[in-house]
């Protein structure tokens, strides 16, 4: 088995600078470092993971995590499966500092630096996908501390994995869901969440490409913006579904599903538009229950809390990086005899 002394004298460097590649820690000249690399894996180096978990523990690993605040019932559960796992890391002296926001670009970033300050080693966030939270991850990256997003991704960031729901197959199989429980003359109405938000505009794109293959009675009215507001769901629910008699079909691609649905009800509408959702917080739950909503698409949010941190620990202690970058959870379709 390959020793970091046996790299280290075909790299030319220090043990101590091997370590630093291998281990993340410090800063080394990125043309050395990807020499060491290479020649790591021309080795098969493997770790020594008992000592590396060993020296976790002497070093007391912090892990961020930014999280949505309760306004969003789904990250609730979320914070259920990072409370989880941040119990089990607590055995190897690994601390778990959990950051609320609400929504807003300034307030994600204000949380990150809030992180960096009290020495967090890895941060797990579910991103705006903003050029200023780009760049901080890629900063973050630099100086040595990991990125991994659940929930949603950011394009072109240096962030290290990704872990959620395939963004565009589900809102392709929303729209395979729509296509089964709907007959002639669809006309449907489009309800998302914030633009900033990559799950959102994913979700609607493949929505909207999938409705291509099926038959040409499918048709898009409109496409309006909640910004996950239950509030404001209701009333420009209202007012979609008021300016537009003919919409038979709602497609809610983000949160404020439980405002919507109370239009849907306040208007007498129930039962007679076909409604797909995601995710089941307990006032969807209840709604499928009720048959308001005809389906909705589970992404294991837990999972998406735990895994994260899964991931940070175990790339701070080996130095490699995770098996795959993009971490799916399972698509999980849920109905009235279902859920």
């Amino acid at each position: 088995m390959a020793t970091i002394k046996e790299i280290a004298a075909l790299a030319g460097v220090s043990r101590g600078t091997v370590d630093r590649v291998l281990n993340n820690r410090g800063s080394v000249n990125p043309e050395t470092a990807e020499k060491i690399r290479e020649i790591a894996k021309a080795l098969d180096y493997k770790p020594n993971i008992a000592g590396l978990v060993l020296a976790a523990q002497k070093k007391r690993l912090k892990l961020g995590v930014v999280l949505f605040s309760a306004e969003n019932p789904f990250f609730i559960d979320v914070e259920e499966g990072v409370m989880e796992k941040a119990e089990e890391l607590a055995g190897y002296n690994c601390t778990v500092i959990l950051k609320h926001i609400t929504y807003g670009v300034e307030q994600q970033l204000q949380a990150i630096r809030e992180l960096v300050e009290e020495e967090a080693n890895g941060i797990a966030l579910a991103p705006y996908n903003d050029k200023r939270i780009r760049e901080c991850i890629n900063t973050l990256y630099e100086q040595g501390i990991p990125v991994v997003t659940f929930n949603t991704d950011i394009e072109n960031s240096k962030r290290i994995a990704y872990v959620g729901s395939h963004y565009a197959k589900s809102g392709q199989t929303a729209a395979g869901l729509m296509h089964l429980m709907t007959q002639s003359r669809v006309r449907i109405g489009i309800v998302t969440g914030s633009p900033d938000i990559l799950c959102h505009t994913e979700r609607v794109a493949g929505f909207v490409s999938s409705l291509k293959r099926y038959k040409t009675d499918m048709e898009i009215v409109d496409i309006i913006e909640n910004h996950d507001d239950e509030f404001e769901s209701y009333e420009k629910t209202t007012r979609l579904l008021t300016e537009h008699p003919e919409i038979n079909a709602l497609f809610f691609a983000a949160g404020g599903v439980n405002g919507g649905c109370r239009s849907i009800s306040m208007l007498g509408l129930a039962g007679q538009i076909r409604v797909i959702a995601f995710d089941k917080v307990p006032t969807t739950k209840a709604l499928v229950k009720k048959g308001i909503i005809a389906a909705t698409i589970c992404q294991q949010p837990k999972v998406q809390g735990s895994k994260p941190l899964t991931l940070l620990f175990a790339y701070l202690t080996t130095g490699e990086l995770p098996e795959k970058e993009y971490n799916y959870v399972a698509v999980d379709i849920r109905i009235r005899e279902n859920i």
